[in-house]
């Protein structure tokens, strides 16, 4: 059986959480790190038993053993990066928000189709086999007809600098707003006919917190808040006029507690346990390479640039720009 090799650029907290999970996948091993300093690449390897580091990603990218490329740089510089693997015909896995935006999506799109080189975008509750559990109890009627959505994603983070800084697309959307959209997406679809918006404002320019709620042909609504100021409950909730179920946690399902009309709770239901949660967007891509595609299923290009074109169209309603937009 192949052992897949997988390289990590970028070694900040999400690259961390990345190493940890490969060294408990079956099959699978961190092979390559690289940064931006050999020192920084080493540290990171030396922590996780990895056994080469690079001191730039093109040597990772231009590296033979490396069956997949798993890019956890700040949002601004996704597209540079997995251009860079792509050239070097590498398959690329690109952390969340996939660029900084649909044009930069949409390049990068057209050039990895040019090349025949598989990138996806990670964002990895797309790929979580607890979200079939959701959409399961959802369709089986239990709380009625759904009419509205409540999802929220708040963290105290507004210290670290790449999310206030807006030459790295900094700001509280592409970061933890993108959680919440995707959750109404991934439960009522993408066929919204009006967004109704608004954000206050960082010091930096960048948005700080979101309110956002999407309005369907059919009347259902989905309100959604984001911050990178407060912590918030996490919570997912769908109302029907039967009941109501709350999902623990939208940005790793947790748990799922289904309640009657009465506000009684009828049914609970709880993830089964995992190593971190990236694992299933790894084992998603490594098999979707192996049957020669170019997009997993989960998260195809498609549905990646709605999701990048209704970001846009928000900040766009708050006037927030990147400097190199």
């Amino acid at each position: 059986m192949k052992e897949y090799s997988v390289g990590i650029i970028g070694t900040g907290g999400i690259a961390h959480t990345m190493a940890r999970t490969l060294a408990g996948m079956n099959g699978v091993r961190c092979g390559a790190a690289a940064s931006r300093t050999l020192e920084k690449a080493q540290k990171f390897a030396d922590e996780f038993g990895i056994e080469k580091a690079y001191g730039s990603y093109e040597e990772l990218a231009a590296d033979d053993s490396i069956d997949l490329i798993y890019i956890a740089t700040p949002h601004s510089e996704h597209l540079a990066n997995a251009r860079l693997c792509i050239s070097h015909h590498k398959p690329v896995l690109v952390e969340k928000a996939f660029t900084a935006n649909a044009g930069q999506a949409e390049e990068l799109f057209s050039y990895a189709k040019k090349e025949n080189v598989f990138v996806t975008e990670a964002i990895w509750v797309r790929y979580m086999p607890f979200l079939n559990k959701i959409k399961e109890v959802l369709a089986s009627g239990v709380i009625g007809t759904p009419t509205m959505l409540t999802a929220n994603l708040g963290y105290d983070i507004d210290q670290n600098k790449r999310l206030t800084d807006p030459m790295l697309a900094g700001g509280a959307l592409l970061d933890v707003g993108v959680y919440a959209l995707n959750f109404a997406s991934m439960l009522f679809g993408d066929d919204y006919e009006r967004i109704c918006s608004a954000c206050t404002y960082h010091s930096t320019g960048v948005d700080e917190q979101d309110s956002m709620t999407l309005i369907y042909p059919d009347g259902k609504m989905a309100v959604l808040n984001a911050s990178m100021l407060s912590v918030s409950d996490r919570k997912g909730i769908i109302h029907g006029d039967k009941g109501f179920m709350v999902v623990e946690n939208i940005n790793n399902f947790e748990s799922i507690s289904v309640y009657n009309k009465a506000r009684k709770r009828t049914a609970y239901y709880e993830r089964e346990k995992q190593i971190t949660g990236y694992e299933y967007e790894v084992q998603s891509a490594l098999d979707a390479i192996a049957d020669g595609k170019l997009e997993c299923s989960e998260m195809p290009h498609d549905e990646t640039m709605r999701m990048m074109k209704l970001m846009d169209k928000l900040r766009q309603q708050w006037n927030v720009k990147y400097p190199f937009e």
